[in-house]
């Protein structure tokens, strides 16, 4: 008996069969489930549509209901529904159509609008309807409450599994499952000597970037096992990456830890799941030491920290990161004694030098306010720097040994892994060898192929014994008797050796790290210093402000007072010969010229030496002429006669005439020009001998 909802309006339309199953497993092995949904055009054809207007949609096999946008099938039935070309949708039931509640109340929605059928094992629904409407709502619902509970349940057993310990998840490079079950160290030696390298090189350097430099300047390479294709479970060997050895670090499954929940899923706008990272603190499930490891818990979390710290330089708090180039000593290390935020490092050119100073913006960065303080670092960091060495006197022979066995370690680790390389390449080579010589020569497409790869197998052998050979005696005459002496003496050395300017800055702030926890700077009438210990300890220092450029150029009072006593016996370029002879520099470390002393005297109006001199009563050589009526050559002549004394006064040798004490002056010949005593007799005497 034909279904009275079916009109001949739904007939002139075509029919649309959807055939979905979740997985490709599932079509595989589920085949009547399959045959089942095929079978549903037989209902169609009963109804009333033709065969050839009956359109099988199965494009969708294998992907799962829970969204529609993988699903092609699905997006081409609700298109179809919306241009009213359908006048029924079929599915074995509603799961088949879809699982999710927005997808399937969107077709309903269609369907009602354009008043097409919808069919399912049970009967034939007219969205329409209020009833034919409710009960394909409430199917809808349950099938997507029964997607729950199914996930429910998985789920839940993988939580079980994971609180024992026993969650199988897949290994990284480097680990692998035993036949037990039991996860365990690779047995490739290589590969664990790489893993180790890797360990202890982040560990001496303090950074991910610094360590993939070391990789990559040594010619070192890394493992990476392959998930997928035709070598799926193979070992490739390439240059690391950044991303690959931020794996490793963080990954505590290579310190013998089982974790669960390190990770959750979230749906996408578009479509899929995004992996979002769960902080350390909140991770489902941690076992340590559930199986061999690298490293040790400990270690792994100090790790995780020092990663942590680093990545805050790229964060927007940027309050510390790795060490930088700069010359700044407390980079990361300093702050704010006003407001307690971290201070960043600004640096700026005096002399031709880059000079740091540690400068609080975050009031000014995020509230609008002003700069806290800035402290210059050229007062600060030489402080630190040398309470720094002399905390690290008692210390230096432990530091000195530690370092020696360092050096020693790294070479022969890095030794041990080149030669570990050398012996798998040298073992590829051979066994391309064998497989070469198994083959027929007759048969070529198969002999020359085994043969290129013999050759390439051989060239890359040779290739790292070469390179080998290059790098062992550099690093042999690394570690030379002289060497181990130098290490050995740096218990007495510490100072120069932390003082010598060929010493790479980011090696004292690395050194200073380990000692300093942080330092607060407060910028007062004087600067203080609070220094935090890494063992609990506090160290302050209080220093002196740096005057500002005026207080510098300014000349210091006894420097004046020296200038002014000098004056009453020298000239200004005589006085400049005198402070160098004494050693004496201006402000810029320049010696003393006449210019100099004559800024000085003017600056601070200090009377010159000639008007010293005229003050005493000393006279120019015209004020002589006219007090006795003479001519200038005859002032000239009694200053070579003795009669009269020439004081040299200013830096061009110009002089002033002393008249000799004690002297009575009397009147010449014509009884206008008065004369000294001693001249008169002798213009008298003279007088005489020319009348006789």
């Amino acid at each position: 008996m034909p279904d009275l909802k079916i009109t001949t309006d739904h007939l002139r339309r075509d029919a649309y069969l959807y055939i979905r199953q979740s997985t490709l497993r599932q079509v595989a092995e589920n085949g009547e489930s399959t045959q089942r949904q095929y079978a549903l055009r037989d209902r169609a054809i009963a109804a009333g549509w033709p065969v050839d207007r009956i359109h099988v949609i199965d494009c969708d096999l294998g992907k799962s209901g829970s969204s529609a946008v993988s699903r092609d099938g699905f997006q081409e039935l609700v298109s179809e529904v919306a241009l009213t070309k359908a006048g029924i949708v079929m599915g074995l039931e509603v799961s088949r159509l879809a699982r999710n509640s927005a997808d399937w109340h969107r077709l309903l929605e269609l369907c009602g609008q354009t008043r097409t059928l919808i069919l399912d094992e049970d009967g034939i629904y007219d969205p329409v309807g209020f009833n034919d409407r409710l009960l394909l709502g409430l199917k809808g619902t349950m099938s997507e409450a029964e997607l729950h509970f199914l996930k429910a349940r998985m789920r839940g057993g993988q939580i079980n599994k994971a609180r024992r310990g026993e969650l199988r998840i897949g290994a990284p490079v480097g680990l692998v499952y035993r036949p037990d079950g039991a996860l365990d160290l690779d047995p490739d030696a290589e590969v664990q000597a790489a893993l180790h390298l890797v360990f202890a090189t982040f560990e001496r350097l303090g950074s991910a970037t610094r360590t993939v430099k070391y990789f990559l300047d040594e010619g070192i390479l890394f493992p990476r096992r392959l998930r997928k294709g035709t070598q799926k479970g193979e070992v490739l060997w390439a240059p690391p990456r950044h991303a690959r050895i931020l794996q490793v670090l963080h990954n505590p499954r290579y310190a013998g830890a089982f974790v669960y929940g390190r990770s959750h899923g979230r749906p996408r706008p578009g479509g899929g799941v995004s992996q979002i990272k769960v902080e350390m603190a909140d991770w489902q499930v941690v076992m340590p030491d559930m199986h061999p490891g690298y490293i040790d818990w400990a270690r792994f979390k100090a790790n995780q920290e020092k990663l942590t710290d680093n990545a805050q330089a790229y964060t927007i708090h940027r309050k510390a990161g790795p060490v930088r180039e700069g010359p700044g000593l407390l980079q990361g290390r300093v702050l704010c004694g006003l407001c307690g935020e971290r201070m960043s490092v600004q640096y700026s050119q005096e002399h031709g030098q880059s000079v740091p100073t540690y400068v609080c913006k975050e009031t000014a960065t995020r509230r609008g306010g002003k700069v806290c303080q800035s402290v210059p670092g050229k007062v600060v960091d030489p402080a630190v720097s040398a309470l720094l060495v002399k905390l690290m006197t008692p210390m230096t022979l432990e530091v000195s040994l530690a370092v020696q066995g360092e050096l020693e370690a790294r070479t022969a680790e890095t030794d041990n892994l080149r030669r570990q390389h050398i012996e798998r390449t040298r073992y590829d080579a051979e066994l391309a060898q064998r497989r070469y010589m198994k083959v027929d020569p007759d048969n070529r497409l198969v002999a020359d192929a085994l043969e290129a790869e013999w050759n390439e197998k051989l060239r890359l052998h040779t290739d790292v014994v070469e390179d080998y050979e290059r790098r062992a005696p550099e690093e042999a005459a690394a570690l030379d008797t002289e060497m181990r002496q130098r290490i050995l003496d740096l218990a007495e050395q510490f100072p120069r050796i932390w003082s010598d300017p060929r010493v790479d800055v980011r090696e004292r702030k690395r050194i200073l790290r380990l000692l300093i926890a942080d330092v607060t700077l407060i910028k007062a009438d004087k600067i203080t210093v609070h220094v935090s210990l890494s063992g609990g300890a506090t160290r302050s220092l209080t220093l002196d402000r740096p005057l500002p450029i005026a207080q510098i150029r300014k000349f210091k009072p006894d420097l004046v007072a020296e200038v002014d006593r000098l004056l009453d016996l020298h000239c200004d370029r005589q006085i400049a010969e005198i402070f160098n002879e004494r050693g004496l520099r201006t402000w810029e470390g320049s010696p003393y010229n006449l210019k100099k002393i004559a800024h000085i005297r003017n600056a601070y109006r200090l009377s010159s030496r000639r008007q010293r001199l005229l003050d005493k009563g000393m006279l120019t050589t015209k004020q002589v002429a006219i007090r006795f009526n003479i001519s200038l050559t005859t002032v000239h002549a009694w200053g070579r006669q003795g009669l009269i004394t020439k004081c040299f006064s200013d830096n061009h040798n110009r002089g002033l005439w002393e008249l000799p004490a004690g002297r009575t002056i009397i009147k010449g010949n014509a009884g206008k020009h008065p004369y000294p005593a001693r001249l008169q007799s002798t213009t008298a005497q003279s007088t005489e001998q020319g009348a006789i």
